[in-house]
C-alpha cells in the first residue's frame, strides 16, 4: 500500500478509517448535535477563537468563495504569492466583483509594508490571504499582515489556513481574523470532503448586509444553525465521525506537543534536502511547516526520482505546482506523522539516489 506524502490528501490512519465507519445516525436530532458540539472546544482552541466554528461540507475552496459573496460590498485586495492565492483574484474577477491583487514573484512572501501602502490608496473592505500557499512552501507573515489590516477601519480579512491549522498556533480573535478557513484533508488528516471555518462578528454583521449570499455557503445561515448545534445543509456525517475521533486524538497529545512535532518533522525533511544540496524554494523565514518546495538542480532527475520512490518503496511525494512544475518538489509532514515515520520516508529517499 502506497504512503501519502504529497501536500494533501495525506495519511489517514486506521483509527480514523474505523471512527469514520460508525453507524449513520440522522443530522435533525439530538445524536447529531451532541457530535456537532463535541467538536467544537478542540477546534475552537486550534483557531485560538471563542467564536463558533462551522463544518461545511465542501473543499475549502467553497468556504473561500463564499468569503468573496458574503463580504466584499466595495473591492476585495487579493494577496497573490502562488497558485492558490493567484486563484482567489481569479474567483473574485469570475464573481463580477471589483478586485485588485498584489502580486508577487512564487517562491517570494507577501510583504505587510507593500499591503500597507496599498491598502492606503483607500476603497477596499476585503483582503484575502492564504497564510501557507501550498504551492511554493512560502508561510506568509500572518500576524504582521493582520496587524496592518486591521490599522484599516471596515477592512475585513479572511485567511485561509488550509494547510498549516493544527499544525502550528493560531490566534484568530487576537489577531482581530474575519474568517479562518481550512480543509480536512491537510492536517487535521481526514479524507477529503469538510472544512471548518470561523467568522468575526464583524463578518457575521458584514454578511447581513450584503444581498446575493446564494443559500449553501450563506454565512448568516451557518451562524444560525450553529446556536442549534447543526449545519444548514446535510452534513458529511461519517466525516464529522473522523473529525471528533482526531480532535481526540490531538487533545490526547496536547497542541504544544502536536506544533512541536510538526516543526521537528519538518526539521527532518529540511536537513535530507541540505545533505542532498537540494535548496529550499521558500525564503529563510517564510518556510512552511507542514511541507517543503525543493529547487529541482539542472542535473537532477527529477521525474525518476519521483516514480521511483513510489515503484520500490511505495512512497508517493509530489512534483511542482502550476508554473513551476517540473522545477520544483514537495514533501509533505504533516498529520500523524512521526520521526519514525518520517525517518523511513528518508531512508527510502536516500536509497533512491543511492
Amino acid at each position: 500500500m502506497s504512503k501519502l506524502y504529497i501536500p494533501g490528501p495525506i495519511n489517514v490512519s486506521k483509527e480514523t478509517f474505523a471512527a469514520m465507519s460508525q453507524p449513520m445516525i440522522g443530522h435533525r436530532g439530538s445524536e447529531f448535535e451532541v457530535l456537532y458540539a463535541s467538536t467544537q472546544p478542540v477546534l475552537q482552541q486550534l483557531a485560538g477563537t471563542t467564536r463558533p466554528v462551522f463544518l461545511s461540507t465542501s473543499s475549502a475552496w467553497g468556504v473561500m468563495e463564499a468569503s468573496l459573496r458574503n463580504l466584499c460590498g466595495k473591492k476585495v485586495l487579493n494577496l497573490c504569492c502562488g497558485a492558490f492565492s493567484d486563484k482567489w483574484f481569479d474567483v473574485s474577477n469570475k464573481l463580477g466583483l471589483a478586485a485588485e491583487k498584489i502580486q508577487v514573484e512564487w517562491g517570494e512572501a507577501i510583504s505587510p509594508e507593500v499591503v500597507r501602502a496599498k491598502l492606503a490608496e483607500g476603497g477596499f473592505d476585503l483582503v484575502t490571504l492564504i497564510h501557507n500557499e501550498t504551492s511554493t512552501g512560502v508561510m506568509n507573515d500572518l500576524p504582521a499582515i493582520a496587524e496592518v489590516v486591521k490599522s484599516f477601519p471596515g477592512v475585513l480579512l479572511v485567511v485561509d489556513a488550509v494547510s498549516s491549522y493544527s499544525a502550528m498556533p493560531f490566534a484568530m480573535d487576537a489577531l482581530g481574523i474575519d474568517v479562518l478557513l481550512a480543509g480536512v484533508q491537510k492536517a487535521l488528516a481526514l479524507p477529503p470532503g469538510m472544512a471548518v471555518f470561523a467568522c468575526s462578528e464583524a463578518a457575521l454583521e458584514r454578511a447581513k448586509s450584503l444581498p446575493n449570499r446564494g443559500y449553501y455557503f450563506d454565512f448568516i445561515e451557518f451562524a444560525k444553525n450553529a446556536e442549534k448545534n447543526n449545519t444548514p445543509s446535510t452534513p458529511a456525517i461519517s466525516l464529522i465521525f473522523g473529525l471528533q475521533h482526531m480532535l481526540g486524538s490531538i487533545a490526547a497529545e496536547g497542541l504544544e506537543q502536536r506544533f512541536a512535532r510538526h516543526a521537528s518533522n519538518n526539521a527532518l525533511i529540511h536537513a535530507w534536502g541540505a545533505r542532498h544540496g537540494f535548496a529550499n524554494f521558500a525564503p529563510a523565514g517564510n518556510q512552511s511547516v507542514t511541507l517543503t518546495c525543493f529547487t529541482k538542480p539542472d542535473a537532477f532527475d527529477q521525474a525518476t526520482f519521483i516514480k521511483s520512490l513510489k515503484a520500490k518503496h511505495g512512497y508517493i511525494i509530489n512534483g511542482g505546482y502550476g508554473k513551476i512544475k517540473g522545477l520544483t518538489f514537495r514533501i509533505s509532514n504533516m498529520g500523524n506523522e512521526t520521526a519514525t515515520t518520517m525517518g523511513e520516508l528518508i531512508a527510502a529517499m536516500d536509497d533512491v539516489l543511492g
